[in-house]
């Protein structure tokens, strides 16, 4: 096949018309401003290199290398694995920009994968997703950026950051909600922010696409990766066994009621909301007409807890590790707390809830409405309302679950709260 000639820029009909695209840093004129691209593979962060590229900035690519691909090379909904490496560097020849690919593997495995592997085995529902954007691509793709010399740092993620006239910039979803990954981006620092675009954030998927056409771009109909990159079999339990093989053990699964139901092999096959593989029959349930979930996990003691679907309803979360990128600063939040909106699972929306701060770096949450099947170890991230392009506040993991209750006040609320996640 001949190759095909550098990208043109006569697509004049493709423009910025957010805060957040022109120009990407302000008094600066787009052939003056370098950027790097983070540079999946994917038709996202393709599409994102190929619109700066045509107007007029600096562009260089990075692809990181995060894990060892071989296994997922030609694993359809891989991500980040060896055909995408190829894809991106395609990509990067077809507008004619330089490409660099990065081995991160030693960094991945330690700040991403060992941790996830950790906190499945003990019992929690990890989200890897946005430790990477927190330890990798957030944290040492920002020094690799800089050492490049860039003003800078893209990427493909559905998000949109704006200017906040003081200096700083403001997270805020995207405008089509069914691909807002603000959930995944919350640990987002301001500091980061600063230097942080996402020029996607304004557009529909099906724009894009319609963007890597016209671009020529080979990866235009690319299907989007669905898996964790590092779970080549899609089995989390594959990989929990063989970083933690100590963490397997056998122990009960025992209702709400304090009955003993039966056994499992191991905690790591479960997660909390959990309704089918229980291994459990009609006569070891007791009430065939009531179908069963997990509704938490004792990974001390082995145990899993299963019960109706009201068991699950939790009407408070506490959590560590909160990050604040709201107006002014998390410990002057007021002692009553503060009317937000809280999403505790990527595919759910924002519902209503408050927050009250607690030092350092911790949280409670309390839901105006039950939520279900919330885990420690999730994310819990805030918003100032229910919008589709509402801003990002920030938001902390799920460190502890209150079930439901007759109604309390918010102080015994997070009182609780701090001894069950004190343990």
């Amino acid at each position: 096949m001949a190759k095909r000639a550098p990208i043109s820029h006569g697509f004049s009909r493709m423009t910025f018309p957010s805060p957040d695209h022109a120009p990407l840093v302000a008094g600066k004129r787009p052939a003056d401003t370098r950027v790097v691209v983070a540079m999946s593979g994917g038709v996202d962060s393709s599409v994102v290199a190929a619109l700066l590229k045509k107007d007029g900035y600096d562009v260089i690519g990075v692809t990181l290398q995060l894990y060892d691909h071989g296994e997922a090379t030609h694993r359809k909904g891989a991500c980040c694995a060896g055909q995408d490496i190829q894809d991106a560097r395609q990509v990067a020849t077809r507008l004619g920009i330089p490409h660099y690919v990065l081995d991160y593997e030693a960094q991945f495995r330690e700040k991403v994968i060992d941790g996830f592997a950790a906190s499945y085995a003990s019992g929690e529902t990890p989200v890897p997703c946005v430790a990477c954007n927190q330890y990798i691509k957030f944290a040492d793709l920002f020094d690799t950026a800089r050492n490049l010399g860039a003003d800078v740092l893209a990427t493909g993620h559905y998000i949109s950051s704006r200017d906040d006239g003081a200096g700083g910039r403001s997270l805020f979803r995207a405008r089509d909600a069914a691909r807002d990954q603000s959930y995944f981006l919350f640990a987002t620092t301001a500091e980061q922010l600063r230097m942080l675009r996402f020029p996607l954030g304004d557009y529909p998927k099906s724009e894009v696409r319609e963007f890597a056409r016209q671009f020529g771009l080979e990866v235009a109909d690319k299907p989007d990766s669905q898996d964790i990159c590092f779970v080549p079999s899609g089995h989390y339990t594959d990989v929990v066994e063989k970083l933690a093989p100590g963490a397997v053990v056998p122990g009960d699964i025992v209702h709400v009621d304090g009955r003993v139901l039966g056994r499992h092999t191991g905690v790591i096959n479960f997660t909390v909301g959990q309704r089918r593989g229980l291994g459990l029959g009609a006569a070891q349930a007791g009430n065939p007409g009531e179908p069963l979930f997990v509704v938490r996990i004792n990974a001390a003691k082995a145990r899993v807890v299963v019960g109706p679907r009201d068991a699950l309803e939790t009407r408070a979360v506490s959590l560590r590790d909160v990050n604040w990128i709201g107006p002014g600063n998390f410990a002057d939040l007021p002692a009553q707390g503060l009317d937000i909106y809280a999403r505790v699972r990527s595919t759910r929306p924002p519902v209503k809830a408050r927050v009250l701060a607690r030092e350092p770096n911790q949280a409670a949450v309390v839901f105006a409405a039950g939520e279900f099947g919330v885990s420690p170890g999730q994310a819990c991230v805030f918003y100032d309302g229910p919008a589709d392009e509402a801003r990002v506040l920030g938001g902390g993991f799920i460190a502890a679950v209150e079930p439901a209750a007759p109604p309390a006040d918010l102080k015994r609320a997070s009182r609780e709260l701090a001894e069950r996640a004190a343990g």
